[in-house]
């Protein structure tokens, strides 16, 4: 038994387990594949991102769904390759967007080539990934744009915060369920459907993948403040230097202005201060590690990943109900 995947997945049976390494390989085969131009800057810019590595989360979700049906059916491979292409296509997006400088611990596009070309390369990765829905079918295509047209509306609803009266932490989970839960749900609904199972089953992956989808970040938000490593991929802290308001921000605030504690406010003005402050940032850390808004975000992520797990009841057990199940676990144990 090896680990496969993000996180050291355990796959518990051989046969499963030559499956998803032999897809996993198959797919990281049709990302170089999809990324290659007759212009050469083109392909050394598109495949930026795929050398760099990645967890490959989504294309394993696709492998685990597909093993409720057939899991060598033609469609499945390619499907993977789509859904990883748009979550990169959006990273090169998401840079410039954030003026990141890295991205998976290599300068980000942005940082290396400009704006417009990061830009343009992430349209690049879209075009491809819908090149290969068209040889999918029509519903495939239907099933991307919808989770699209989510992500995007994710990320407009993120920029545009909250509208007055809505509560920011309910706006912030909506915002979290449109940019990450739907491609995510698109991955179990992609490897179900296309392994050939029933549409009850297609419903169940596509329900689990969008609660999963959902830990997943608030597992990052946790991590981005209480870990000392580099499990997140960026350096702890990145999402308050840069602003973001992530979910345990999101509880203090509330908890501020429901409570008022002196400390909360303090712990607020120093948050709203400039965080490029080293020793400012550090201090900031320091005390939303000991606040109880970080308790509350790693109980929410408990929440969505259990939610997850309850999903999986209808399918027949096995070793592949066994791994999503795990896959929730490991989700929540990177919170800690």
């Amino acid at each position: 038994m090896t680990a496969v995947g993000p996180f050291g997945l355990s796959v518990r049976d051989q046969a499963l387990e030559a499956d998803v390494q032999a897809g996993l390989a198959a797919v990281e085969a049709g990302l170089l594949d999809a990324t290659k131009s007759d212009v050469p800057f083109i392909t050394e810019a598109a495949q930026h991102l795929v050398r760099a590595g990645g967890k490959r989360f989504r294309p394993l979700l696709v492998m685990l769904a597909a093993q409720f049906g057939d899991p060598h059916a033609p469609g499945i491979v390619p499907a993977a390759v789509v859904v990883e292409l748009t979550h990169l296509a959006t990273l090169y997006h998401d840079d410039v967007m954030d003026e990141a400088d890295v991205r998976r611990g290599v300068p980000s596009a942005n940082a290396r080539w400009g704006n417009s070309v990061a830009v343009l390369t992430g349209d690049f990765l879209f075009a491809r990934a819908s090149h290969i829905l068209a040889d999918l079918g029509p519903e495939a295509v239907r099933i991307q744009a919808e989770a699209f047209e989510r992500l995007v509306t994710g990320q407009i609803l993120e920029t545009a915060g909250p509208r007055d009266g809505h509560d920011p932490v309910e706006h912030y989970l909506d915002v979290i369920a449109g940019k990450t839960g739907s491609l995510i749900a698109v991955s179990g609904r992609f490897g179900a459907m296309m392994s050939g199972v029933d549409e009850r089953t297609v419903e169940v992956l596509t329900q689990y993948g969008e609660r999963l989808g959902v830990a997943f970040q608030l597992a990052d938000d946790v991590l981005d403040i209480a870990s000392d490593s580099h499990e997140s991929g960026k350096t702890p802290g990145t999402d308050l230097r840069e602003g973001i308001a992530t979910l345990p921000v999101l509880h203090l605030r509330a908890l501020a202005g429901q409570h008022g504690r002196p400390e909360d406010l303090e712990l607020l003005e120093l948050l709203d201060g400039d965080l490029t402050d080293d020793a400012r940032h550090a201090e900031v850390l320091r005390r939303l590690r000991a606040h109880p808004a970080l308790e509350m975000a790693r109980r929410d992520t408990v929440r969505y990943a259990q939610e997850a797990r309850a999903m999986l009841a209808p399918l027949p057990d096995g070793y592949a109900k066994a791994a999503l199940a795990e896959l929730c676990d490991l989700v929540v144990h990177r919170a800690g």
